[in-house]
């Protein structure tokens, strides 16, 4: 086989340990292979780093397994072209499986140039990626403990959630506190509802007569203090990433002209794909990558399941968020893509079509540094025009109906 890299190494992880096979070659028969262990902690990985520098090695292949590779990562990165290669990609004949035979078989896949590097962000984009991932799990954890908060006051016979939307709204909050103050008179709770709500009140007078002791007072009060705590969290998380995102600013606002897609969403794509484009070769490149596309699998001629398979399930929760949101719109192109797949295949499935609709979108918007054009609601129909005219005359006729069609006369 053809010889990509003469001096090069593999290296397998693990928590406490990492393996290193270090192939050199002076000549096409000259090949040397030394394998060693470091441990994981940094000065350790110091030494290894210092070893492969010795030996003038210039590209590196680690195996991704959890976080235990980021360590590795790091310190490596600024001195050796890195390739994070995907441990499904490596299987090989089973057998004779030991940390030394992973490293071998790493590097000799590396020396011949058949391992392919799995994306990595730059420094800015991971650390901003942190910084989105754990706002997500903040907002998560909150309506999590939303949740539980509305479970209270079911066992409570509280039925605040069956006439307000919002139970965490400003009206429900007023109720909750006055509740924790002592407050039992459903009339005096539905006194403190506010806007909209107030049309409601004979039904919350209903709703909130129940029967609230201690017991929830005390449940009540731990939640609404750990809601605060979140709030807080939030608002802080939120400021630190404004802050990070102020060099993509305008990247931020580009894509923020997506229907469907906000401020935070913009953020946490960005976050997550960055906005140097250059690494994916193509739009459909970017959308295999999330996994957000109809998968390849046919045999024998027949194409068999195309689920979309495991990806980037950040990204791809961000772009199904934002597909709902643009089905939801009205007179757009993603609108009635959501409706027409929505239809024939059911909600969810047209929710991840238009989110892949949104990422191809994406990728145009941050490669040319265009705003978002929308192609206009009548778009499906302006394409299959002759379809669309013979399949309603065909309606038509079918309920007995004659039919001439004329071509409107032109504007003078």
């Amino acid at each position: 086989m053809r010889i990509v890299h003469t001096t090069c190494a593999g290296i397998d992880v693990h928590k406490r340990d990492i393996t290193v096979c270090l192939i050199t070659r002076k000549t096409a028969t000259q090949r040397t292979q030394e394998v060693r262990t470091y441990g994981t902690v940094t000065k350790d990985l110091l030494a290894m780093r210092d070893w492969l520098e010795d030996h003038n090695c210039q590209v590196v292949a680690i195996e991704s397994t959890g976080v235990y590779w980021k360590p590795v990562f790091n310190l490596l990165e600024d001195s050796f072209q890195v390739l994070l290669v995907n441990p499904a990609h490596l299987k090989h004949v089973p057998g004779r499986k030991t940390d030394v035979k992973d490293s071998e078989w790493i590097a000799e896949l590396l020396e011949h140039g058949l391992l392919r590097g799995s994306f990595i962000p730059p420094r800015e984009i991971r650390d901003m990626r942190d910084l989105t991932r754990y706002r997500r799990r903040l907002v998560q954890t909150r309506a999590s403990e939303v949740n539980r908060l509305r479970k209270v006051l079911e066992d409570a016979n509280i039925k605040l959630a069956s006439v307000a939307t919002d139970v965490m709204g400003v009206s429900g909050r007023a109720m909750l506190n006055s509740l924790l103050a002592g407050e039992r008179d459903p009339d005096e709770l539905a006194g403190l509802s506010k806007g909209r709500l107030r049309r409601k009140m004979p039904e919350l007078a209903l709703a909130l007569e129940g029967r609230f002791r201690p017991h929830h007072a005390r449940l009540l009060a731990r939640m609404l203090a750990h809601i605060d705590f979140l709030d807080e969290s939030i608002a802080e998380c939120e400021a630190e990433i404004d802050e990070m995102c102020r060099p993509f600013d305008r990247e931020i606002d580009l894509v923020d002209t997506v229907t469907g897609v906000g401020k935070r969403a913009a953020q946490d794509a960005i976050a997550e794909i960055g906005v140097d484009m250059s690494r994916f070769p193509s739009h459909k490149h970017l959308c295999s990558w999330a996994r957000i596309c109809p998968g390849n699998n046919e045999s024998a001629g027949k194409r068999k399941s195309g689920r979309t398979g495991k990806g980037n399930k950040w990204l791809k929760s961000i772009l199904v968020e934002c597909a709902h949101a643009a089905g939801r719109s009205k007179g757009t192109y993603l609108s009635a893509q959501y409706a027409r797949l929505a239809r024939r295949k059911g909600k969810k499935r047209a929710a991840v079509a238009v989110g892949h609709s949104i990422l191809e979108a994406l990728y145009f918007i941050l490669r040319d540094k265009v705003p978002y054009q929308d192609l206009g609601p009548d778009h499906f129909d302006q394409i299959n025009r002759a379809h669309t005219i013979r399949y309603h005359v065909r309606r038509l006729e079918g309920l007995g109906l004659q039919v001439q069609l004329e071509e409107p006369a032109a504007a003078a």
